[in-house]
């Protein structure tokens, strides 16, 4: 949002309790963030609804689960990787489920926690999916920038992500809720 006309947007001109408006530069860079993260989602999605009837969400949790030892997560270690609540991951895997790609395993030594486990038909899946997953990845990321550009992206997400994850207790992160 844009500061109003008559409010002050800089440094020692604005009253402390005032918002920090953005910058004209800084609306600019917000703005076309929120379009590149926006369009991106909604042109995976649209990929991987086509080859595979997912969402870029479940490729996801199929991506972690096939990376894990033995191709096995407690939903609680599931979540925090996906960066979803654990509501939300409950409703994922249940779907998952019902199309036969993981299964829900109880934790021997917690009798409330369960694992998340993938199915070798999920690995199928998921193996069948990937080159045209990679290639979408690809054509509108990787394609588009140049080698320094890249590190910069990934730099700059990195940082992003860290502030977002603070350590301490308490923290308000969807893996937690």
């Amino acid at each position: 949002m844009k500061a109003p006309a008559s409010a002050p947007t800089r440094g020692s001109d604005r009253e402390p309790s005032e918002p920090r408006w953005l910058t004209d530069e800084e609306q600019r860079v917000w703005r076309s963030f929120m379009d590149g993260v926006t369009l991106l989602d909604d042109h995976l999605d649209r990929q991987l609804q086509r080859d595979a009837g997912m969402p870029h969400i479940y490729y996801g949790l199929l991506v972690k689960l096939a990376e894990a030892p033995r191709r096995r997560l407690r939903m609680t270690e599931l979540a925090m990787l996906a960066k979803i609540t654990r509501s939300r991951l409950s409703h994922a895997v249940a779907r998952l489920e019902k199309n036969g790609w993981v299964r829900r395993e109880d934790c021997p030594d917690d009798k409330r926690g369960q694992f998340a486990v993938l199915t070798n038909e999920g690995y199928e899946v998921l193996r069948q999916t990937a080159p045209g997953h990679v290639e979408a990845v690809r054509q509108a990321v990787f394609d588009r920038l140049s080698p320094e550009q890249q590190k910069s992206l990934g730099d700059i997400m990195r940082i992003i992500a860290e502030g977002l994850q603070p350590e301490e207790a308490g923290a308000d992160l969807p893996w937690l809720r």
